[in-house]
Order: C-alpha cells, then sequence, then structure tokens
C-alpha cells in the first residue's frame, strides 16, 4: 500500500468532516462531498478537494469512505441510482463508516462482491471530539486482507483499530457499544440529579468518581455538557435512538435479553418526543430532570442542530 492514496469521503457531517480533514493531514489526496457547500470548503481549505456529486468524487478514488446518519441514506449513497457502486471501478475499496444494521453492511458487501468491489463495514465510537482529535475506536468486519490494506488509513483516524470479524460484524459491535454508552450516560444522568438534589458541589463529585470504579470515558467526556447544560451536539438523541432500535432489533433477533437496555431505549424515546433530538445525547439529563418535577425548558444552552 502507498503512503499515499485517492480517497473519496462522502458524508461530511459532525463526524465526517474532522474524519476527512485528518486524512489530508495524514498525506492523503481526498476528495469530499455532502449536501452542505459550506462542509466541502472546509475540507478544501485543509487542502482537500470538493465535488459536485458522488459520481465526481469517486471517479477517480482507490477508496471509498461514507459516513452518512442511516440506513436509508447508505443505501441510497451507495446502493442507489447515481451511488458508489455505480461509478467505482472494479478492485475499489469502500468502507462505510456510518452506523446502521448489520444486515445493510452484509447487503452492502454482497452488491459489492457482485461489481467486483471490496467491502468493509467500520462504525466508530468515540463522538466529536474523537473524530477531531483523531481518537476513535474503529471496529471493523469484513475480509481480512481488506483490513489489512486499510489499516494505515484507519490508524490516520484513531487509535483503537480492531477487525472484529466478517461483514456486518463491524455494526454488531457498534451496536453493543451504543448500548452500553447510551447506559452509561442515562446512569451519569441520574447521579448528576440526585447530587444536585443533596446539596454536593456537583463538579468535585464528578472529579472524584471519575478517579475510581465509577470513572468512564462517558463520564469524562460528558459531565462538562452535564454541568453547564451545554447539549450542542456531539451525537444526537435522534441518531441515539435509531442506534437503540438497532441493538434491540439485533439482540432479539439472538435470543439476548437486554432488560436494562430496554429500558434506556425507552428513555431515549421519551427525550426524542419531548424535543430533545436535535441535541447532544448528554441531554438525557433533561429527562432525568423531567421526571424528578424540575421545570426544565428554560435551562438548556448550546442547543443548535448541525448536519449529521
Amino acid at each position: 500500500m502507498s503512503a499515499s492514496r485517492k480517497i473519496a469521503f462522502v458524508g461530511l457531517g459532525i463526524m465526517g468532516k474532522p474524519m476527512a480533514v485528518n486524512l489530508v493531514k495524514a498525506g492523503h489526496h481526498v476528495t469530499g462531498f455532502d449536501l452542505s457547500q459550506a462542509s466541502i470548503d472546509t475540507v478544501i481549505a485543509a487542502g482537500g478537494h470538493g465535488a459536485t456529486s458522488i459520481a465526481d468524487a469517486v471517479k477517480d478514488a482507490e477508496v471509498v469512505i461514507t459516513m452518512v446518519p442511516a440506513d436509508p441514506h447508505v443505501e441510497a449513497v451507495i446502493l442507489g441510482e447515481g451511488g458508489v457502486l455505480e461509478n467505482v471501478g472494479a478492485g475499489t475499496l469502500v468502507i462505510d463508516m456510518s452506523s446502521i444494521t448489520p444486515q445493510t453492511s452484509v447487503k452492502v458487501g454482497q452488491a459489492a462482491r457482485e461489481k467486483g468491489v471490496r467491502a468493509l463495514d467500520a462504525p466508530v465510537s468515540g463522538g466529536e471530539a474523537g473524530a477531531v482529535e483523531a481518537v476513535l475506536s474503529i471496529m471493523v468486519g469484513g475480509a481480512a486482507e481488506d483490513f489489512a490494506e486499510a489499516k494505515p488509513l484507519f490508524d490516520a483516524l484513531g487509535t483503537t483499530v480492531v477487525h472484529v470479524g466478517p461483514a456486518g460484524a463491524g455494526q454488531t459491535v457498534k451496536a453493543a457499544n451504543q448500548l452500553i454508552v447510551a447506559v452509561n450516560i442515562q446512569v451519569l444522568a441520574e447521579a448528576v440529579v440526585f447530587l444536585e438534589n443533596a446539596g454536593v458541589d456537583l463538579g468535585a463529585a464528578l472529579d472524584v468518581l471519575g478517579g475510581g470504579l465509577a470513572g468512564s470515558t462517558v463520564l469524562n467526556r460528558k459531565k462538562a455538557n452535564m454541568i453547564n447544560r451545554e447539549f450542542a451536539p456531539g451525537f444526537r438523541i435522534d441518531l441515539h435512538h435509531k442506534d437503540m432500535g438497532i441493538v434491540t432489533d439485533a439482540a432479539r433477533a439472538v435470543g439476548a435479553a437486554l432488560p436494562v437496555g430496554a429500558v434506556v431505549a425507552q428513555l431515549v424515546a421519551s427525550a426524542r418526543a419531548n424535543g430533545d433530538g436535535s441535541l447532544d445525547h448528554s441531554a438525557l439529563l433533561r429527562g432525568v430532570e423531567r421526571l424528578s418535577g424540575r421545570d426544565v425548558e428554560q435551562r438548556v444552552s448550546g442547543a443548535r442542530t448541525e448536519a449529521e
């Protein structure tokens, strides 16, 4: 594998944009495409290139990376008319880094093979901060030899990169990740309300909890959001709601009970139903506040929306 690759990056949202920029910084020739021209301009400003369509982006690419919100977007971008598979040559490596169902990843992999194209499913964990800092955890499904070829690209995006099995395996592991993250955020939110109601210094309490067995990446990354009620989206509740649907369906298919996960899935759905879908998933705190009798509607800041 040469040091520099010709990469098309389709989907320059909260996660995709900094990931594309990090690939430019690593010395790759990156052509970005998104529905937002501002996002394309960010990649150009970093030293990359812009495209006017998917076909334009992928026409000369050795590697195509897609990072879009959900299954319908992946199917449209990769499998649809004017999409990736219609416009790449045989042997191209297509890496979908979206978070979708394992079934859709398997479908993409089969369609790719029929066209002589190689495919990996490589969802990520770490949120916007992890994407910006290039410290993502990347779980990869697909052929081992394709993973080996893509590994230097993944190393420009993350610090924990693991091949977890055949097509769809990456998405299965990502579903488990989203289950763990949602439960952690929910419990952290409950602890925050408990500590505040008890009159404890919240910042000091979370600092000491972070140094013990209760410490976690979720606590470290989300405590400031909760203390300051700043919920600008690093990962939107809307998307976590989608992911909880994926994990509950996948668990049912393999006969795994998720008693706590099922409750948290309902709490995520409740947050969305209460109008918090565009906020960061740390805004699950608002649901706990509602259940605790607080008036939360005037207490949120940073409630901007951004294309994923």
